[in-house]
């Protein structure tokens, strides 16, 4: 059977592509080794579930792995302490088979906590399993997958405790060797997913380590190169050993089933309104936003998988997120938008023989902008000037098409549009006008970025608020590079 590409739940090497994370697996056993108590927290499909089922193999030689998944368990073996000890102890049996992994006695003495009629405490349930780690011929490591699912209890918070106690006592009281906790939510932040009139659950026990760098051991479409100069629609995991090679058909079909997800990224975006707004500015304005995980709303948002740090500052996580949001936003306003109609409405003299009139794009564009907004004023254009541009050319390309912004030329001032249309491409610059000094450096930028793509054609659009500008398009050659600048 061919592999596919998967987009839903954990990946299968039998069945699906794979990227190769062996050293990732080893920076793991590394912390494991040390003793290490840590959690992996990321928004989902960043490979989470994946990591953890090869890590349990990867160990399985040096260790005794319990690994669990709080997801199989229900809402009410969460509701009491007895309750949760044994659905718990249950989950433990399930997964752990052979007397060399579990000694007879501890197995005997955990179905008797599942048998026992009365309430049974989880100190009970820890003297066992600290039992367990004393006798054991290696030493264990448990991992939990899901805690989420759990995180809104009571109970939860105290079984955190217990691990804490028994990991701060572990010098003179046996426990596992490394416990490992897997969620969307950072632990430390569980009070985000606990009802507001409960505030003696808002302070997590868990202030151990973290994993939230290189340790996680995510499967990323981060910091991948281009491959050669092909200017490819997304960034692709070249700089990882894949066992594929992606065409554009089959970039933009992944994008495609992504999107068809909406609630990932729509659900949270509702759930945390200040998202929505750092999101956006950087988006479509370009503004620096300096990357502070003390910000709440930075911290949300990279824990979520949204945002990213770069050196210093927060940027989109990967090309794939960008493009999906970009589409997001531009959709909120098709409705309403005067500009989206109206390249709607004139979308078919645009399109000649199956390719895409770009210049004639600009100049119905020129036209319809300086029509519904040439009165309005400069903050009015400097914050929407682009986004309606993306707004205009949407429908134009729509279902045939796509386009992105290249991340590097985004800020206050340019930002690069790449259009792709039937396997043409299309660069077009959109810029705020500061002087012909300034217009004279953004064309010798567009051309180079032409030169490095093996480009001949490139397109700019310029905002002007001079109110003696002169709004239209011309062609003007850069040296053996041709530039299509449109004024508005």
């Amino acid at each position: 059977m061919a592999k596919i590409f998967n987009i839903a739940a954990d990946c299968k090497p039998s069945i699906h592509y794979m990227v190769d994370i062996s050293d990732r697996l080893e920076q793991i056993k590394k912390m494991i080794d040390s003793g290490q108590y840590f959690t992996i927290n990321r928004a989902r499909q960043y490979g989470k579930t994946t990591t953890l089922r090869a890590l349990a193999k990867y160990l399985e030689q040096d260790y005794v792995v319990v690994s669990l998944d709080f997801q199989l368990m229900s809402h009410k073996d969460f509701e009491e302490e007895g309750d949760f000890v044994k659905a718990f102890s249950e989950a433990v049996l399930r997964k752990v088979s052979g007397e060399e992994a579990m000694p007879a006695e501890i197995r005997r003495e955990l179905q008797e906590l599942i048998g026992d009629s009365q309430e049974t405490a989880l100190s009970r349930l820890f003297e066992i399993l600290s039992r367990w780690c004393r006798i054991s011929k290696n030493p264990i490591v448990l991992i939990i997958d899901e805690v989420d699912s759990a995180s809104n209890n009571q109970v939860f918070l105290d079984f955190l405790s217990q691990l804490r106690g028994y990991y701060i006592d572990r010098d003179v009281t046996p426990a596992f060797q490394s416990v490992i906790l897997a969620s969307v939510y950072d632990i430390k932040n569980i009070k985000r997913k606990i009802r507001s009139d409960e505030d003696h659950k808002n302070n997590s026990p868990w202030n151990m380590r973290e994993g939230n760098e290189e340790n996680e051991g995510l499967l990323s479409f981060d910091d991948c190169p281009r491959d050669n100069k092909e200017l490819a629609p997304y960034d692709i995991a070249a700089k990882f050993r894949v066992d594929m090679s992606f065409s554009k058909k089959d970039i933009a079909g992944m994008l495609e089933e992504y999107e068809q997800d909406h609630h990932i990224l729509v659900n949270k975006l509702m759930d945390y309104p200040e998202l929505k707004n750092v999101l956006y500015e950087l988006l479509f304005t370009g503004k620096a936003i300096p990357y502070n995980p003390l910000n709440k709303c930075i911290e949300t948002a990279e824990m979520f998988g949204f945002i990213k740090n770069e050196n210093g500052s927060a940027v989109i996580s990967n090309r794939i997120f960008e493009t999906v949001l970009y589409n997001l936003f531009i959709a909120e306003e098709y409705m309403d938008s005067k500009i989206y109609d109206a390249g709607l409405r004139e979308k078919s003299q645009f399109v000649r023989g199956g390719h895409l009139n770009m210049r004639k794009v600009l100049e119905k564009f020129v036209e319809t902008f300086d029509y519904l907004y040439g009165d309005q004023n400069e903050g009015f254009l400097e914050e929407a000037g682009r986004r309606y541009f993306m707004l205009f050319l949407k429908p134009i390309i729509n279902g045939i098409g796509n386009c992105y912004v290249e991340p590097e030329t985004r800020n206050r001032e340019r930002m690069d549009l790449v259009v792709d249309y039937r396997g043409e491409q299309f660069v077009v610059e959109l810029k705020i006008w500061h002087g012909d000094a300034y217009n004279k450096r953004g064309e010798k930028q567009i051309t180079e970025y032409l030169e490095y793509y093996g480009m001949r054609k490139g397109y700019m659009i310029s905002f002007n608020f001079n109110k003696k500008k002169e709004i239209g398009v011309k062609e003007i050659s850069v040296g053996d590079k041709v530039l299509v600048e449109a004024v508005v």
